[in-house]
């Protein structure tokens, strides 16, 4: 979960669960059989990663949605149970094309979205139609998968930050993952060969079989430490915690599409939607 520079935030230990061990590194996937995704659709923030979503219910005249995480916030991150929506901001992305270079800017004034609790997602409401950013940059925005991620999928994690392309495939599924204060559920472990850092925060995770973004990469763990901060450790159903050194994370996002409707417009209250909703 680190930014580019170095949080000051005070990492918190979680002692409930009994640790089990430090478990050795997944055997390395097979071969890409697919052509790795291109950078088109993916953005840099100031401190992290991200990249301009389609939805299920998405039309060419709604307003583009940006997907990152919650912890890629300007404004720090989300409480361990905080829940934003509907925040006004002003925040800048620069849109990629398919080779990496430089598009052009996208903007937002409005947080549509955005939590650290169960995820790690933020989704901001750009001043820019879908169709606008094809027509002025010639842009497509990435499909959100409306299904649950695969267990040995190829999978590929897209830095707009970085301009940088990590290949792997999907490892398995955390039941609760741990780091710090927060706690999210069903993450994508992905095998060893993506080892990402600081930066790749809020990168598409997309499997290459479909083009579709499956998930959001949010963190790894960089020390071998227990549930710490920048170390996230694994929490099974019967409450046992296991370290995967070096293993690296991210949220998934299938999700996120019955929770907008028409004209992208944000509908917790949505039937099938299953987000955490702020607190009365």
């Amino acid at each position: 979960m680190r930014k580019p520079l170095v949080s000051t935030l005070a990492a918190a230990l979680f002692g409930a669960a009994a640790l089990t061990g430090i478990a050795t590194a997944p055997a390395a996937a097979a071969a890409h059989e697919d052509t790795p995704p291109s950078f088109e659709g993916t953005v840099a923030l100031s401190n992290c990663s991200g990249s301009v979503v389609k939805l299920k219910h998405s039309r060419p005249d709604d307003p583009a949605l940006v997907l990152s995480n919650g912890h890629c916030l300007e404004e720090g991150m989300p409480g361990a149970d905080e829940v934003i929506v509907d925040q006004p901001t002003s925040r800048d992305f620069t849109l990629l094309n398919a080779d990496g270079s430089d598009a052009g800017k996208v903007h937002s004034d409005k947080i549509a979205y955005a939590t650290m609790t169960d995820t790690d997602i933020s989704l901001y409401e750009t001043d820019s139609t879908y169709k606008e950013i094809k027509r002025k940059y010639g842009i497509d925005a990435l499909k959100l998968d409306a299904k649950h991620p695969r267990k040995g999928r190829d999978i590929t994690v897209v830095s707009g930050y970085w301009k940088e392309k990590f290949g792997c495939a999907v490892d398995g599924f955390a039941h609760r993952l741990k780091e710090a204060d927060w706690t999210w559920k069903d993450s994508i472990r992905y095998t060893m060969e993506c080892q990402t850092k600081g930066g790749t925060s809020g990168s598409p995770v997309i499997d290459d079989r479909t083009g579709k973004v499956v998930g959001v990469n949010n963190t790894h763990n960089e020390d071998g430490e227990m549930c710490t901060l920048n170390n996230p450790c694994e929490v099974n159903e019967q409450g046992h915690v296991v370290i995967r050194y070096l293993n690296a994370y991210g949220q998934q996002t299938y999700l996120i599409n019955p929770c907008f409707g028409r004209g992208n417009q944000l509908d917790l209250d949505a039937r099938g939607c299953h987000l955490p909703q702020p607190q009365s």
